[in-house]
């Protein structure tokens, strides 16, 4: 999903992404630079795990996408874009989920009983 959604942002022109109402509040370059971020997060979550080379690039992705969709949430409620907030949370939790379990899973994080 976000390969594609990067793809979109970082190579069309900013007008054809006015229907995303952000991206009406920033300069092209911003819009890009977020289009290329996610793309790069996109491919640092599968590519590790289909070449099983670079594990760890799939928990700092996951991060990274959680940053991303935190400040998202925080441009859509200054702007009271309500119905934008849940799915930037929904992505968030689920990111975070991911770099938790790769995480465990690579031994950086133990867990205790």
């Amino acid at each position: 999903m976000f390969i594609l959604a990067g793809i979109m942002k970082s190579t069309q022109p900013k007008e054809k992404l006015a229907k995303m109402a952000w991206t009406t509040r920033y300069s092209s370059g911003i819009v890009k630079f977020i289009g290329i971020s996610e793309l790069l997060i996109g491919l640092g979550i599968i590519l590790p795990r289909l070449t099983f080379t670079y594990a760890l690039l799939t928990p700092i992705a996951a991060l990274a996408l959680c940053l991303i969709m935190l400040l998202a949430s925080i441009d859509h409620y200054k702007n009271k874009e309500m119905k934008e907030i849940g799915i930037n949370i929904f992505v968030l939790v689920m990111a975070g989920f991911v770099a938790y379990g790769r995480y465990v899973e690579l031994g950086l994080i133990t867990l205790q009983k």
